[in-house]
């Protein structure tokens, strides 16, 4: 029997609209729908973003825990669980689609899925649905050109290394910083020290019917969640 494809599928930051179109319909001809699934047993983002396009009665969900961890035994335990009930249904010559918010390739669940893939069972077709990312989402509903001409545009995690992300600011015309939220009140005080504040804008689960478009006075001492992200236009 010939192996079923997986295909990773990029559905966007938030609002279920901003699905492509080939994403839709890799979703319907799919007979597993894959997605990440949190301990508690509540909706992951990307499950929630989709929900509205599947009928679970005629789907086979396979919800898979990717621990926040990083104990590597814990991990690698776990990723090989997620890829073995993956194969399970590919060897049965079933396509899996694993959702995934944002972009497959970019700061993906999918893309360790994905080579682990191809470490166990190289003989499995992969695929990827390209999605729109928050970064996209997050300059569209605030009205700031992300790049124009020769501008140089950085996307970039943010750590606690304030030296570094000094730098990044000055090389750069624009930058978008995710996972920002751990490091919020140092960034806002290097911005701050670099009379860059007013050019900060933040934007928490952009695009879903949960968003949040912050006001810089609001953020201090604020605790964001995950999914927001920082866009310094200079």
């Amino acid at each position: 029997m010939k192996i079923g494809t997986l295909f990773g599928i990029g559905v966007g930051p938030g609002d279920p609209e901003l699905i492509t179109v080939k994403a839709f319909r890799r979703l319907q001809e799919s007979p597993v729908i894959a997605y990440p699934k949190k301990l508690k047993g509540s909706k992951s983002y990307a499950h929630r973003i989709v929900e509205v396009y599947i009928n679970p009665a005629e789907k086979e969900m396979l919800g898979l825990v990717f621990p926040m961890t990083k104990d590597e035994d814990t991990l690698r335990t776990e990723w090989t669980k997620s890829v073995e009930a993956i194969y399970r249904y590919l060897v049965q010559g079933k396509d899996v689609a694993f959702v995934t918010e944002g972009d497959p390739m970019l700061f993906s669940t999918f893309i360790h899925l994905m080579n682990l893939m191809k470490s166990m069972y190289p003989d499995v077709p992969i695929e990827t649905v390209a999605g729109i990312s928050s970064f996209n989402g997050s300059v569209n509903r605030l009205g700031i050109a992300l790049a124009d001409g020769d501008d140089h545009v950085a996307m970039i995690p943010a750590t606690e290394d304030m030296e570094e992300m000094r730098r990044v600011i000055e090389n750069h015309d624009a930058i978008v910083f995710i996972k920002v939220a751990k490091v919020l009140d140092a960034m806002l005080d290097l911005l701050e020290e670099m009379n860059l504040l007013e050019k900060a804008h933040v934007v928490t689960k952009v695009t879903s019917d949960e968003e949040v478009i912050w006001k810089i006075n609001e953020l201090r001492g604020a605790e964001l969640n995950y999914l927001s992200c920082m866009v310094v236009r200079k």
